[in-house]
């Protein structure tokens, strides 16, 4: 049974109201794969078929809900910091993308472009960070890549506070990653 983790952020620029619509979705998220587990208990795997069975649905929209939730929690945690990059990760990004500036430009632009998700992820088979561009939870990731940084630009991310403005909130994003967690996280998983 997977449970709500307790990570809503404070985040400068974003209201209250923001951050709890969109934990919402989050919450929802971790309730509907709760019940695809549940489902899965029971399922007649006799039925199995590409065209159209339960069971393709269930484990197709399995990914979908996980996914949500592993995104929606990274997101929620790697912001409400001051913005400001230290520490390995800055030394792994102006490596591997030549400048902090270069990664930055790249990312708030794949941000503009993208319909869901934009994560900087460690790619272990070339051993470099790269940006990844993710239109739908399920869709677009890289296997064997592990997310550092997230990006959520669905509209139910900024909506209520930024309306249509994305580049807004995109750069208000940027200047509220909180990089010391990003860096925990190259030190956990051993990057640098």
């Amino acid at each position: 049974m997977k449970t709500v983790k307790n990570i809503k952020p404070e985040i400068r620029d974003l209201s209250q109201k923001q951050i709890d619509e969109h934990f919402l979705l989050y919450e929802g998220y971790v309730k509907k794969q709760n019940e695809l587990d549940e489902r899965m208990k029971t399922i007649d795997l006799s039925d199995a078929n590409a065209t159209f069975s339960l069971l393709r649905e269930i484990k197709l929209e399995e990914t979908f809900a996980s996914n949500a939730i592993k995104l929606h929690e990274g997101y929620f945690q790697n912001i409400g910091g001051n913005g400001n990059p230290e520490g390995d990760v800055k030394r792994l990004i102006e490596q591997d993308f030549g400048s902090f500036e270069r990664w930055g430009q790249e990312f708030t632009s794949l941000g503009m472009c993208a319909r869901g998700w934009i994560v900087l992820a460690f790619d272990w088979d070339e051993m470099k960070l790269r940006n990844v561009l993710c239109d739908v939870h399920n869709q677009g990731g890289l296997w064997n890549c592990t997310p550092i940084l997230i990006l959520d630009v669905y509209e139910h991310a900024y909506f209520v506070d930024f309306a249509t403005a994305r580049k807004k909130y995109i750069e208000t994003f940027m200047k509220n990653i909180n990089w010391k967690f990003i860096n925990e996280l190259v030190k956990k998983y051993k990057i640098a």
